[in-house]
């Protein structure tokens, strides 16, 4: 079996991302954004989806972090993309029931090579709490478009209930973690790509 890595790097007039990954690790991580909340955030996606993941990315964070955070998002989701090649031998489906204290999101990944995102249940004001102080509870939507539709997944994304801001963006997170770790996981049992299409 090839080794399910990728290494890209991506620099703008808005930021510089270099970012490795390894889809068949153990859950390292090595995140530095610029972007204190992201990094948890990111910190936690390594590690309950198994995925070795470093970034290193600076931006122009002194006029939002919304250009930093979007484009990590974008390169994240071009490396899951590289590193899946032709998808052959995995799972293509997971989902995934995570709590955080109060907070509860249910998420499902179809490695599907057509990016769909359907997303909700974040309560009223949600996008508008800065977490942190820095991070807009909207760019929490924000992420997950960039990776799914870079990525080529179909990802549904919906809480539960909650009413932390932290505890919900971040159950969010790891629930999309769970539910790529059981996609992009190689099933002994799956022969060729799992399609009736013969391609993903």
């Amino acid at each position: 079996m090839t080794n399910r890595t990728a290494q890209l790097q991506r620099a703008t007039s808005e930021s510089s991302i270099e970012l490795s990954l390894d889809l068949d690790g153990t859950g390292k991580s090595d995140i530095h954004t610029s972007v204190p909340f992201y990094d948890h955030l990111l910190t936690a996606f390594a590690k309950h989806s198994l995925t070795d993941l470093t970034v290193r990315a600076t931006g122009d964070t002194d006029i939002d972090v919304h250009h930093t955070v979007e484009d990590v998002a974008i390169v994240l989701g071009q490396a899951i993309r590289e590193a899946l090649g032709d998808k052959s031998g995995i799972s293509r489906y997971g989902d995934a029931l995570v709590p955080l204290d109060e907070a509860l999101v249910q998420a499902v990944v179809d490695i599907s090579g057509r990016p769909y995102l359907v997303h909700g249940g974040e309560p009223a004001g949600f996008e508008f709490h800065l977490i942190g102080g820095h991070f807009t509870g909207s760019m929490v939507r924000h992420v997950f478009e960039a990776i799914a539709f870079n990525a080529g997944l179909t990802v549904h994304v919906t809480v539960v209930g909650g009413r932390d801001p932290h505890h919900i963006a971040e159950a969010e997170f790891k629930a999309f973690a769970r539910a790529f770790r059981q996609a992009k996981a190689l099933d002994p049992l799956v022969s060729g790509i799992p399609s009736t299409k013969g391609a993903l």
